[in-house]
């Protein structure tokens, strides 16, 4: 499972969950404006960007470095 750490009115986070629908890609979206938590730990990770996207545990980053991943992912 995906998950997309993004904000409101933030362009790159639309096109990443854009492009995981599109894929038929399970993700989970959370805002770190309306998740202290996560807004705590986006910081703490020293991530100044969003969206800062995972695959489970493992980092993939922003939208660039997730289209590469499914380039690879799906073979191409």
């Amino acid at each position: 499972m995906y998950t997309i750490y993004g904000r409101p009115y933030c362009g790159w986070c639309e096109r990443a969950k854009d492009l995981l629908s599109s894929d038929n890609i399970e993700y989970k979206y959370i805002d770190i404006y309306e998740d202290n938590k996560s807004l705590a730990f986006i910081k703490e990770s020293g991530y100044k960007t969003v969206p800062q996207i995972f695959e489970g545990d493992k980092h993939i980053g922003g939208y660039n470095e997730l289209e590469i991943h499914l380039m690879h992912f799906n073979g191409s």
